[in-house]
């Protein structure tokens, strides 16, 4: 619910720069990236994973109606960053404990994941919108009532079980021992992921981009909920297609779907044709985001799947971080385009190099 609403709200009802939005949505994304790699570690080591995916959720959940009982600028950053630290908790705990459970179909129970957690993602905006429709403005309002549904996914994780394959205890590894032991394809897309990262900003400067160009907030928070609803229909069947063919095929697909659509959102100020690039989006998150996780379980065995996932997470947060710092100050300095032309650009080189490299499945 509070994803397409938060960069709104900074922009119209606090007038906040796109340079304090960029560095608002950077400081949430390290925060998130730092902790991923210490927990996910952390969960391989004492073997319970679900107690993080517990504090994780119940950590986001208390801090969601912040905004709304003090709406000022500093407030939101805290709630950002205090709600990336609940996610930075659970994010790689809870995909390490989805691996667990794969036999020959990780692209399968990852793209599953990824549509049903999406389409939450949906019908959360369909409410904020609702609600603005009603009572437009009242972004105050939105946060306040996004506690009811916190409160219900805090109470499921409770009924999360762990599942180790190997439960042999482990000893006093030091963090990055673990990574002289992974294979060199983990590596190099270790590297390439981390590279695309910084391409991928976040999220908020499209919707703020169509925003923008539509001159209406109920046509940006839409786009948004267009592109979960393809991200949430694409995410199972690629899934499918990836174990079937290629986690390879299917992965640098998407990062070609995201060059398209960054290049459009570059050089396209037509409201439609952004709404139609915002929807194509989806096809590309739908492409890499669980498949990006379930390549990785094929490559690490389930003892360091947490350590492993994590790492990536870290790197590519980071990644995220300066490029959504960057973007907000290239926006404020030169306009929306060459943030947009420059991550397009960034996308396109890593598609170059993981197509050339011959050492992945």
């Amino acid at each position: 619910m509070l994803y397409p609403v938060t960069p709104i709200f900074l922009a119209v009802s606090l007038s906040a720069s796109m340079t304090i939005i960029g560095i608002a949505e950077g400081l949430a994304e390290v925060t998130a990236s730092l902790f991923k790699a210490y927990f996910g570690r952390l969960s391989d080591r004492i073997k319970k994973r679900s107690l993080f995916v517990i504090l994780g959720y119940t950590l986001s959940s208390i801090v969601k109606p912040l905004p709304g009982l003090i709406p000022n600028i500093s407030t939101v950053l805290a709630f950002r960053v205090v709600d990336r630290l609940g996610k930075g908790i659970r994010s790689a705990p809870r995909d390490a404990l989805l691996a667990s459970y794969v036999s020959n179909d990780s692209g399968r129970i990852f793209g599953f994941h990824r549509g049903m957690d999406t389409l939450g993602a949906a019908f959360g905006p369909i409410a904020a919108l609702i609600i603005l429709y009603f009572y437009p403005g009242e972004y105050v309002l939105i946060f306040l009532l996004a506690i009811i549904p916190s409160f219900f996914s805090v109470f499921l994780t409770f009924f999360v079980r762990d599942k180790f394959i190997d439960v042999k205890k482990r000893g006093q590894e030091k963090y990055f021992e673990f990574l002289f032991k992974t294979p060199v394809e983990y590596k190099i897309f270790l590297i390439l992921y981390t590279i695309f990262s910084i391409a991928n900003s976040s999220d908020v400067f499209l919707i703020l981009k169509l925003r923008h160009d539509s001159g209406s907030e109920m046509t940006a928070i839409l786009g948004y909920i267009t592109y979960n609803i393809v991200y949430a229909s694409f995410s199972f069947p690629a899934g499918i297609i990836s174990d079937k063919y290629s986690k390879k095929l299917v992965f640098t697909t998407g990062l070609l779907v995201f060059t398209v659509v960054y290049f459009g959102f570059g050089l396209v100020s037509n409201p439609i044709l952004l709404f139609l690039c915002f929807g194509l989006y989806g096809v590309y998150s739908a492409f890499t985001e669980g498949i990006s996780k379930a390549w990785i379980s094929d490559l690490i065995p389930d003892k360091d799947r947490g350590s492993a996932i994590g790492l990536v997470n870290m790197l590519s947060g980071l990644g995220v971080m300066f490029g959504s710092f960057l973007s907000g100050v290239l926006w404020d300095q030169f306009g929306s385009t060459v943030p947009f032309i420059c991550s397009a650009s960034i996308a396109l080189f890593v598609y170059l190099l993981f197509m050339t490299l011959r050492r992945f499945r």
